[in-house]
């Protein structure tokens, strides 16, 4: 397919470490990893220049950890970038698996695995059509995935940040919890600061707000999902101007 098909020339991804997810709600379970995979093999086929910021939590959360151990809180977030790493490794070598080239960059120096964050070389990768996996967040303790996402669809240029979640979109209240939570087809930056909805971190909805990003959230285990948006389907919560 040609990319005159898509709705978006380049995007920013947002994964969580829970969608690679083993059954058990922890590690990286080969089935979940396949399909996020393949999810992302959808698009790239597109034309769709596509950048993965991935979490760390099926692993370690940084601020869990601390809470439960001697560990400084500071340490534990670094040892949560590292688990990022590891995710990052996994997808790359599922993608490439499946004939997409990729590259994985990392916000903390490990040579061995991953080249270093360099914007101008992360834009080169994109334009050659190759999938970048960034990993360690922004590389400094006490700042989200979520936010590393948005400073990284800001400095890329990207036509949206997509943020891949467990449910349908954004609701007024926990829909698992609550069955009758109100759905929100779009909101409003103002809106999501406001009223303290729990779709990502706020510095990062901040962030985008203030480079004109639209934040699309979308149900992650609903396959297909991915490649509706960028046709442009409506699907999910669209949270913008």
């Amino acid at each position: 397919m040609a990319q005159s098909q898509s709705k978006f020339r380049r995007i920013q991804l947002k994964l969580s470490g829970e969608g690679l997810a083993g059954p058990g709600g922890s590690g990286i379970g080969d089935e979940a990893l396949q399909r996020v995979a393949g999810e992302v093999k959808s698009v790239h086929e597109l034309g769709v220049q596509i950048a993965v910021t991935i979490g760390g939590g099926n692993i370690l959360r940084g601020g869990t950890f601390a809470s439960q151990s001697r560990i400084p809180e500071a340490t534990a977030h670094y040892m949560g970038m590292l688990a990022t790493v590891m995710n990052a490794l996994a997808l790359q070598e599922m993608l490439e698996s499946m004939g997409v080239n990729t590259r994985v960059m990392s916000s903390i120096t490990i040579a061995s695995v991953a080249e270093p964050f360099v914007r101008r070389r992360c834009l080169r990768h994109l334009e050659k059509g190759r999938v970048v996996i960034l990993a360690a967040g922004t590389g400094r303790p006490f700042v989200t995935t979520d936010t590393a996402a948005a400073l990284s669809a800001a400095e890329i240029g990207a036509d949206a940040l997509f943020k891949a979640t467990q449910v349908d979109g954004v609701y007024s209240a926990d829909p698992k919890k609550n069955p009758e939570a109100e759905f929100y087809p779009t909101l409003s930056y103002d809106r999501v600061i406001n009223e303290r909805l729990k779709v990502m971190d706020l510095s990062a909805v901040d962030m985008c707000q203030r480079n004109n990003i639209p934040i699309v959230v979308f149900n992650l285990h609903k396959p297909g999902n991915m490649k509706r948006i960028v046709l442009g389907e409506p699907v999910g919560t669209v949270i913008g101007k």
